[in-house]
C-alpha cells in the first residue's frame, strides 16, 4: 500500500507507480506545497517542455482539499489551446478530444476535485482501474510507503521511461516523464499496457 498526492494529469511515472501498488491512499489533508504536479502538468510543445499551471486562490487556506482555483485569468482556454496545438497532429488526440475538452469547460471550485476529474478521465480512457481511498487525516509518517513528495516537477530524471514516438520526435530527443496526456495522445490504447509493463 502506498500514499500518493492528487495530481493534475500527473507524469507517466506517477501512473506506473500507482499501477504497481496493491492499494493507494490519496492524500487530501496535506499542506499545499507550491510548484508541484498538484496544480501543473508538463507536456511537449513545439518549443520543448511546456508547463501548464493552474492558478490558485490565495485565501489563507493551506489544506490541499480546501485550495480553490482562481479564474481571474482564462487559464482553461490557454491549457486547451496549448493541448490542441501540441497534440492535434499526434496519432490519437482526435479520438479523445471531445471527452478531454469537457474537463476544461466546467469550472470546478476546488483544485482537488478538478484533479479527481482528470484521474477519472485517465481511468476511463485507459480502461484501467486506478482505485484509491482518500485519507481521513494527515499522517506525517504514514504506515505504508510515502510517495507524497517523491515526484518533482523540476526533476524529470528520477524515472527513465521506455521511449515511445512523441509528436515532435523530429525536433527533439525523447522527453522523459511528461504528463500522462503525452503518452495517451501518442500511443493511445497501448498506454495501459505501457504503464503496467514498466
Amino acid at each position: 500500500m502506498i500514499t500518493l498526492s492528487n495530481f493534475y494529469f500527473g507524469p507517466v511515472s506517477y501512473f506506473i507507480t500507482w499501477a504497481n501498488a496493491d492499494k493507494v491512499w490519496l492524500e487530501q489533508w496535506e499542506n499545499f506545497p507550491k510548484q508541484t504536479y498538484r496544480n501543473r502538468c508538463i507536456i511537449q510543445g513545439a518549443n520543448g517542455r511546456l508547463p501548464l499551471i493552474i492558478p490558485i486562490e490565495h485565501s489563507g487556506a493551506r489544506i490541499f482539499k480546501d485550495i480553490k482555483i482562481c479564474y481571474a485569468s482564462a487559464w482553461q482556454k490557454l491549457h486547451w489551446k496549448s493541448l490542441q496545438s501540441s497534440y492535434q497532429s499526434s496519432p490519437y488526440f482526435e479520438y479523445y478530444e471531445d471527452s478531454l475538452k469537457e474537463i476544461f469547460e466546467k469550472k470546478e471550485i476546488f483544485l482537488f476535485d478538478l484533479n479527481l476529474k482528470t484521474l477519472e478521465w485517465v481511468s476511463k480512457t485507459l480502461k484501467y482501474d486506478f482505485s484509491f481511498r482518500l485519507t481521513a487525516e494527515f499522517y506525517k509518517n504514514p504506515p505504508d510507503k510515502d510517495y507524497r513528495s517523491f515526484f518533482n516537477a523540476k526533476e524529470s530524471g528520477k524515472f527513465a521511461n521506455k521511449k515511445y514516438i512523441q509528436v515532435f520526435s523530429d525536433r527533439f530527443s525523447f522527453m522523459n516523464d511528461l504528463s500522462i496526456l503525452d503518452l495517451i495522445c501518442n500511443i493511445g490504447p497501448k498506454s495501459a499496457t505501457y504503464i503496467t509493463n514498466n
